[in-house]
Parts: C-alpha cells; structure tokens; sequence
C-alpha cells in the first residue's frame, strides 16, 4: 500500500482577495470577484469584464512588495508577482524552509500557468514596434517564460529538487499536482511545492478568447452574473487572474517534523481527448476516464464521492460535455452527489484554476461546506437530475473529486480525501 500523501500549505491569490482564508470566506459568502476591466481601455471591446485581483488599496487587495522588492518587480512579469505571493503563504502554513542540502534536494517545485508572461511579450512587441529592437532589456526573455514563476521561486526559497512548469492550458495547475504527487510516489523527492499562476489579462488575451468566441460579454454591465456555469444563459468563461499553490508530502515526512495535515491527495488521473483543439468529446468519454483513473488510484468507487468542483467554464459546450462525462461515471443525474463550480465566483484564471479548485476541494474537507455556485437560476437541460448546489451547505464529506480540462484536449482529475 502506497504511503499517503498529505497537503500540510497553501497559498492564494485571486480575484476574490489575497490569502487563502479571505479567499475561502468571501467565496462561501456568496460575493463574486468579477469586475469591470480596468486594466486597460475596453470602450468598443465586445467583452469588458474579467476577474481582476484587488489592488492593494482595495480590501484583501495584493502588495506586490510585501513578497518581492522593486527591482526584481520590474523584472518579472504579472504571474511570476502572484506565484511569489501564493508560494510564500503556503510555506509559511506549512512551515518549510529547509536549510540542509538533503533538505533541500529532496524538495520539488512545479508551478504552472497557461500562457506564461503575454503582458510582457504584448509590451515587448510593442517596443520593438516603436522604439527599435536595441531598446529590448536583457531580462525581457525571463520575465516571460513559462518556467520562471517555477525558477524565481526555487531560486528564493533554495529548492534543489526536481522543477517542473505545466502548460497544458486550464489542467495546467491540476496536472502540475498530479506531477508532484509522482515525483514525491517515485522517491524523487519528500515534499514538494506545486500550483499554478496566471497574470494575462491583457488587451492580447481578451482579444484573442473573443476571436475565438470563448468569452462572456452578455453581462458587462452585470459582471457578477457572468459566470454562470450550467446555467441556460451562460455564454462564455470570464478571462481571471490569480496563483495558488499547495505543499504536498509523504505522511511520515509531515509527521517528523510536526507538520499538520490538511488533507490527503488520494488519487490522480488524466488523458488526452485527441478530438478538437478547443472543443472535447460532446459525450465527455476522456474526461470521464479521467476521473475513473483519479478514483482507481484512490481505491474508491464513485458513490464515495461527496461532492465535485466541476470545471465548468460557463461555456454551453464545455459544460454539456462535463456533464454528460459525470453522468456516466456516477450514473444519470450524477447519482445525487452534489456538483457545483467555484468559477462562478472567481472566473476562470485558466493555468491556476485547477490549484485555487484544489484548495477549495481542501477547505470543503475541512470545513464540510460545499461552495456555493453562483448564477444558476435556470439550470440547462442537460442538467436535469443533478445536484447542482447553489448556497453554500454543510456536508458530511470525506472524499472531493476536482476537475480542470483545458484547450488541446487535456483532462485532468484529482481526489482529495479527509484526513482522519
């Protein structure tokens, strides 16, 4: 039997506010981190809504400077700002700052993001445009790359271990768990930091999404009813930003040195749909094995299942699709277990969704509250029977089952389960 897996910290930052447990209470709250754009002009945008993180003159807002010093700001884009601050809360939770090099070696980091450092690639163009190429800095290339979030934080913390950076779009941080889970089940490492961080609201994001048809704009003037996942009005995801990150190890490694688990991450599965590079199967036939696979490494059967954080972006396809692979993993109806998405309140902040999921799947666990999913006032019809949740409920939960599907046909599935 395999030694389990503990998560003993975690970090976040998302539209919602900064800090897990502010994170946490606004969502079962009921309040929505959707916003007007504001971060650059969108008069005459067709969608003018995302899911910003606070300032920090806004309530929970986020201080760029309480986790990394000027120069090194200026240096680094938007996403590797926000995977500092999420890493920095969950080491500190966890209480890991090794200082032998065993320590150290045995430590591994993955962080995630779907598209890297695209403000800094638009600014970048954007100088070469009209300033010419001998006016690019040196540090243009780190501050873009996808792995640097990965670097500048093994670089501050001193991790040795084995690195890894996802960037298999919106099952970016999900997979970037699975990946650290094998890492620490393969002896390659004991404990390991892994999330993922996303910073691309931007005039190329928003664009891009809209050309393709992906985005919300039936509710500018509404932003908090955007995201409304199975709901017949949906219309698109809501672009969001934000990082989170969790400390994962070897149960017997938290307990020599007195951590406090949170939860187990009990199983892990993903597959390929090989079908479309935006679109899955309409019958959701490799998500749900997927999901089958997480449940196999778990050992337990579907009906253990208290309650999923579906990935449902609010797009009518995607959600068709989650919830015909539900059906047929659980049963019509998804067998009564509870279903609901959490994007509602945050939006989707695409490479970190699947890690902010995973927390919440955390907190429902310890907690035994199932988060509120907003905006579902008439539910699709491909929803009829499910247990979709709307307010927030207290629930007797032992196992969470999260979701996080991304462009190109990656699934990804994750089970948490409660500890003692």
């Amino acid at each position: 039997m395999q030694e389990p897996i503990v998560v003993t910290g975690m970090g976040a930052v998302s539209p919602l506010g900064t800090g897990v447990e502010a994170i946490w209470n606004r969502l079962v709250a009921g309040e929505s981190g959707i916003r007007r754009n504001d971060r650059f002009d969108t008069d005459g945008w067709k969608c003018r809504i995302a899911g910003l993180v606070p300032g920090r003159d806004e309530p929970g807002g986020f201080d760029p400077e309480a986790v990394m010093d000027p120069r090194d700001l200026r240096r680094t884009d938007l996403f590797i700002h926000y995977a500092m601050a999420a890493a920095s809360e969950a080491l500190a939770q966890a209480g890991w700052y090794p200082e032998s090099e065993a320590e150290r070696m045995s430590t591994a980091t993955v962080i995630a993001t779907g598209v890297g450092g695209v403000p800094a690639i638009t600014a970048a163009s954007e100088t070469v445009r009209t300033d010419g190429v001998r006016r690019l800095s040196p540090f243009v290339v780190p501050s873009f790359l996808p792995n640097l979030a990965t670097g500048q934080v093994s670089i501050r913390f001193g991790f040795r271990g084995p690195s890894g950076a996802p960037v298999t779009a919106c099952a970016a941080s999900a997979q970037a768990i699975g990946d650290a889970m094998r890492m620490i089940r393969n002896g390659e490492a004991d404990i390991a930091l892994c999330g993922g961080s996303e910073g691309c609201v931007d005039p190329v994001a928003i664009g891009g999404f809209t050309a393709a048809k992906a985005l919300s704009f039936n509710f500018n003037d509404e932003p908090a009813k955007a995201s409304r996942p199975f709901d017949v009005d949906h219309d698109g995801f809501v672009l969001s930003e934000g990082a989170a990150t969790l400390v994962i190890e070897k149960l017997s490694h938290a307990e020599a040195r007195g951590a406090v688990p949170l939860a187990v991450v009990s199983g892990y599965g993903t597959t390929t749909d090989a079908h479309h590079v935006t679109a899955g199967w309409p019958d959701g036939r490799e998500a749900a094995r997927a999901m089958r696979l997480a449940l196999g490494m778990a050992g337990l059967e579907p009906a253990s299942i208290g309650y999923v954080n579906a990935h449902a972006t609010s797009t009518p396809v995607g959600d068709a699709a989650e919830l015909a692979a539900l059906a047929s993993v659980f049963g019509p109806g998804g067998g009564g277990v509870p279903v609901g998405s959490t994007k509602s309140a945050t939006g989707h902040m695409l490479g970190a969704a699947g890690a902010i999921e995973a927390i919440f799947s955390v907190l429902a666990l310890r907690h035994q509250t199932l988060p509120p999913s907003l905006n579902i006032e008439h539910p699709m019809a491909e929803a009829e029977g499910f247990d979709l949740i709307g307010a927030a409920r207290p629930a007797a939960v032992g196992h969470v089952l999260s979701n996080a599907f991304g462009f190109g046909g990656v699934n990804a599935a994750l089970v948490f389960s409660r500890f003692n």
